[in-house]
């Protein structure tokens, strides 16, 4: 296991960290919980092999991944590590909410304090809803008094939200942000996470492998894999892409069975900082075009033509679309669409009444594609 200094904190840190969002389950009582004994079993096992840092979050297994987590992190093992949780901020609707939220945690886990706590998936309008709730004040208050050790936030929306949030104050102790080679401009961006290491903020990643993914590519973009001199498995290629930024210190990886964690374990044993040659990045951004040219539609996100007058959510609806097209996840374009379908909003609501077309810049031809859309998604 390679380790870094997690920035100016005095410690280092795994390259590889364990997320806890999507921990093995099991059938219990008709839903879905997690399969204590196996998670447990991994996490413990990680942790052996060298990984010393854990996520959890308030919301992750319906409110269940803390307390596992938790459980994992008895006998010895919560002083191997650096424990990180998230404020839901989505359920903060006054100040003292911060406080009882935080104190539920920590009895949920079990532990005294965290070492990390940090908001959980700001975008501009949870970030000023937390400045008008006093965040720095409630931070500085359990920093105090030894519930917790470090801050930080974690990150869904633009740069320039990012670079707002970065900038309103001097003591975060880390970000942690999605980043892979898809998404290195957007939502953060490149440009985000250097100016965070400029900073002095050290960078978590979440997401590397885009859910899983980056990990099964279509048939195509595997082809140039297997066919490229320098032979890496699609994981290998898309972890050490991040791990190549001296800027991130811990890859987070949502592993769900021991097969992925030992994988994983093995794929970082040889990751390095600057470890990738010319060579190397050219072919990287040679896989992101090969899955950025299979997205049919060119829809760029600019939401012009919503509030469609019969609801229909069209940008929504085109980046699913897109998104099976270009990754190959059918299943989760299926349940995105039946969702919106569920709720009446789907491209079957459209009545062709023109004022999206009207409204688009890119010129596309939208209820042609919305029809499309609808009857491939019925015919199948």
């Amino acid at each position: 296991m390679q380790y870094v200094p997690f920035g100016k904190h005095g410690f280092d840190v795994s390259r590889l960290g364990m997320g806890c969002m999507r921990l093995p389950t099991m059938e219990k009582d008709g839903k879905r919980v997690i399969d204590r004994e196996a998670a447990i079993s991994m996490i413990r096992r990680g942790i052996d092999k060298g990984i010393n840092y854990v996520d959890t979050a308030y919301g992750y297994h319906d409110g269940e991944s803390e307390i596992v987590t938790g459980q994992a992190l008895k006998d010895g093992y919560r002083e191997k590590v650096t424990l990180t949780s998230k404020l839901p901020v989505w359920l903060v609707n006054e100040e003292k909410d911060m406080n009882r939220l935080l104190d539920e945690q920590l009895k949920k886990l079990d532990v005294p304090y965290l070492d990390f706590y940090i908001l959980h998936a700001l975008n501009k309008g949870s970030f000023e809803k937390m400045q008008a709730f006093g965040y720095k004040k409630f931070f500085k208050e359990a920093l105090s008094d030894g519930r917790i050790r470090h801050t930080g936030f974690s990150f869904h929306d633009g740069k320039q939200a990012f670079l707002d949030i970065l900038n309103d104050w001097d003591q975060w102790g880390m970000a942690q942000i999605q980043f892979n080679y898809l998404d290195d401009d957007k939502q953060a961006t490149e440009e985000g996470l250097i100016a965070a290491g400029k900073a002095g903020v050290p960078i978590v990643i979440m997401e590397p492998l885009r859910g899983g993914a980056l990990a099964n590519p279509p048939a195509d973009v595997k082809a140039l894999m297997d066919n490229h001199d320098v032979k890496k498995s699609p994981v290998e290629w898309a972890f050490s892409y991040i791990a190549d930024y001296a800027e991130v210190a811990t890859i987070l990886s949502g592993m769900s069975n021991q097969q992925q964690l030992d994988e994983n374990i093995a794929v970082f044993e040889n990751l390095t900082v600057g470890g990738l040659t010319d060579g190397d990045k050219a072919f990287i951004k040679e896989l992101k075009k090969a899955y950025l040219a299979r997205i049919p539609i060119g829809c760029t996100g600019c939401r012009y033509c919503v509030p469609c007058p019969n609801d229909v959510r069209i940008p929504d609806i085109f980046h699913a679309y897109n998104e099976n097209a270009m990754l190959g996840q059918e299943w989760k374009w299926n349940w995105n669409y039946r969702g919106m379908t569920e709720k009446g909003t789907d491209a079957s609501k459209c009545v062709g009444c023109g004022a999206c077309e009207g409204a688009c810049p890119q010129g596309l031809p939208i209820i042609d594609l919305l029809q499309r859309i609808d009857t491939e998604y019925k015919n199948k």
